[in-house]
């Protein structure tokens, strides 16, 4: 019988799932490939406004609920935690608690991501780009681990506890087109946003992320799934994901989300390339 594909996706926080890869995620899915997600955080700093938090005892309840609800939707075999806490964006103090990811030493992190490599035999492992999407710093440090535990999954001398050593076929780290970016620019500009003041905190700026490019090595049409990967959005209400599909975000997610792209880090691609259209090919 042949062996079912199996992806890992490593990532810092719960909705990172659904508002980024979550195209990709829920088509292997569909596809019968076994689907897996290791979430460093809780998001325990995300901003909850108080409707949210009936039932629940801490922000962190709240969105691995949510996580879960996508994550049945999406298709997931599998949702793991690293305990981690929430750090919160740049210069805030909760990049200082002594939980937090981003003041974690990085061989620490890889060595508990590469448990869930060595257990789950992964054929492709997915993370962030280098600069975390938007310079988040968990994003940032768990793409620094998951990097370091891809590199040593079958070096034996590393992390010498955590299973047999095995070695997965690629690495590929989601990113996205700036064409994509510089017409939300745009648009934000039409309507009197400031583009160097994006997100709810204002603490984005999209002009700084145009300027960073990362080739891209293949891009997944996820169109057939785009109405799972809403409703997988849509689980993180506290996050707005319900808000994320009106307006002018919903109107340019429609016109340049259908589909996810990715820069190949390992096999490393040399000279001229054509973007793939399966991770798994």
């Amino acid at each position: 019988m042949k062996k079912k594909p199996v992806i890992l996706s490593v990532l810092a926080h719960p909705d990172d799932e659904s508002f980024g890869m979550g195209g990709t995620l829920a088509l292997y899915a569909e596809q019968g490939a076994e689907v897996h997600l290791v979430c460093a955080t809780r998001g325990e700093v995300g901003e909850m406004d108080e409707k949210y938090m009936q039932g629940f005892d801490s922000i962190a309840d709240r969105r691995e609920s949510e996580l879960r609800c996508a994550a049945g939707i999406l298709g997931l075999a599998g949702v793991y935690f690293l305990d981690y806490r929430d750090s919160g964006m740049p210069g805030s103090a909760d990049n200082e608690h002594p939980r937090a990811l981003f003041a974690q030493p990085v061989n620490e992190v890889a060595e508990n991501v590469v448990c869930y490599i060595r257990d789950l035999k992964p054929d492709i492992v997915l993370t962030f780009d280098p600069i975390g999407g938007y310079r988040h710093p968990d994003h940032i440090a768990i793409h620094d681990a998951t990097v370091i535990a891809f590199d040593r999954a079958d070096d034996p001398i590393f992390a010498p506890n955590a299973g047999e050593t095995y070695k997965p076929r690629k690495l590929y780290y989601h990113t996205f087109s700036r064409a994509f970016l510089r017409v939300s620019m745009r648009l934000m500009r039409l309507f009197g946003q400031d583009p160097t003041q994006f997100g709810s905190n204002k603490d984005i700026d999209l002009e700084s992320l145009a300027a960073v490019s990362f080739p891209i090595h293949a891009k997944i049409n996820i169109r057939s799934v785009l109405k799972k990967k809403e409703a997988a959005g849509r689980c993180h209400a506290s996050q707005g994901g319900m808000q994320m599909q009106k307006g002018l975000r919903g109107l340019v997610s429609r016109l340049f989300g259908k589909a996810d792209v990715y820069m190949q880090a390992y096999p490393p691609v040399e000279g001229k390339y054509r973007a793939e259209r399966d991770l798994l090919a």
